[in-house]
């Protein structure tokens, strides 16, 4: 089974919001949070650093988002932020606007309510590692009952670090309605630590661990509500098809969408005379400050041709900084 959050993301529709980079959980080794994120009360929409609530709709719009996930850090050790953000998105956007959140503390019945009243749909739990097995009876199961009853769809989402059928057990007495595991991964905030802690790369593998996959999908991959996420679907589904949803978003006229979700157009230093003059359509280019950029296939035939002496094919990713991955000179 997919949620209806996973689906979106799978999607590329999912915006991702980092609302908060303190945790109280700070011994988990495998926690993938960069430097960057860690003990930071910086707010994140995707990677776009927000500065004003307006540029979490702006980015939500750029996406074309059909729905918004909440992260940190602990999205609960920040309330007020988080719940302002989910009213403003739902206020925005409207209901259909999903939104889900990621969360590795209990938080309480009241907080239950807040969220639900903000406007928050699922709440994906994360428990501690070590007590993994030992939750029946505890304050974990009460606040999955204590989550729905106040409207959420209360969830896991854990790492995959080894089975565990505790979380079928909640599954099938209707406690959660799903479970996600996410392939276990090393990152640039965990390599370290996870290499002290003994788990090494899968061989031809940029982040997926070596070891429990297997032994996950055997015990508990057979379960209609289990979702194992793949850290190759990761990077290349969910961030491309992101990717791919900002491109054809903002493309204009003359920009190519690539199949990895970048965008492609021509870049020359010739005037806005010239190209006048040489009678190009106004469709094909648009006039910059001290350049002209215009459909790369245009201005290939036009450099072949002695129409402007150079330019350059541009390779750019569709966010918000307009990342450059590659420029190719015609000359």
């Amino acid at each position: 089974m997919i949620s209806k959050g996973c689906e979106q993301c799978a999607e590329g529709g999912k915006m991702v919001l980092f609302v908060y980079g303190y945790c109280d959980q700070r011994d988990c080794f495998y926690c993938p949070l960069g430097e960057n994120r860690k003990n930071v009360t910086d707010v994140y929409a995707n990677e776009r650093l927000v500065k004003e609530d307006e540029d979490v709709l702006r980015e939500a719009k750029r996406m074309d988002a059909l729905g918004t996930s909440i992260t940190g850090g602990e999205p609960q050790e920040a309330m007020s932020k988080t719940c302002r953000y989910l009213s403003m998105l739902k206020e925005e956007f409207g209901d259909d606007h999903h939104t889900h959140l990621y969360t590795g503390i209990t938080g309480g019945r009241e907080n239950m309510r807040r969220l639900s009243e903000a406007g928050l749909d699922e709440i994906r739990f994360h428990p501690p590692y070590e007590q993994w097995g030992k939750l029946h009876g505890t304050e974990w199961e009460d606040i999955l009952y204590g989550a729905r009853e106040e409207g959420l769809t209360p969830s896991f989402e854990i790492p995959g670090i080894r089975a565990e059928e505790e979380f079928l057990e909640f599954l099938d007495e209707g406690a959660a309605e799903f479970c996600n595991i996410n392939e276990f991964e090393m990152s640039q905030g965990n390599y370290r630590r996870m290499q002290e802690a003994g788990y090494e790369l899968q061989e031809g593998h940029m982040s997926a661990v070596d070891g429990s996959k297997e032994e996950i999908l055997d015990a508990m991959g057979d379960h209609e509500r289990v979702y194992f996420c793949t850290s190759v679907f990761k990077d290349a589904a969910q961030h491309r098809n992101r990717l791919k949803r900002m491109a054809r978003q903002i493309r204009r006229e003359f920009d190519d969408v690539t199949d990895d979700g970048t965008l492609v157009y021509g870049k020359t230093w010739a005037t806005e005379e010239e190209f006048a003059a040489l009678g190009v359509p106004e469709e094909f280019y648009t006039v910059k400050e001290n350049h002209i950029e215009v459909a790369w296939w245009l201005l290939e035939e036009m450099v072949a041709e002695g129409d402007v002496e150079k330019g350059e094919i541009v390779e750019q990713y569709p966010t918000y900084d307009g990342q450059v991955m590659e420029r190719t000179p015609l000359a």
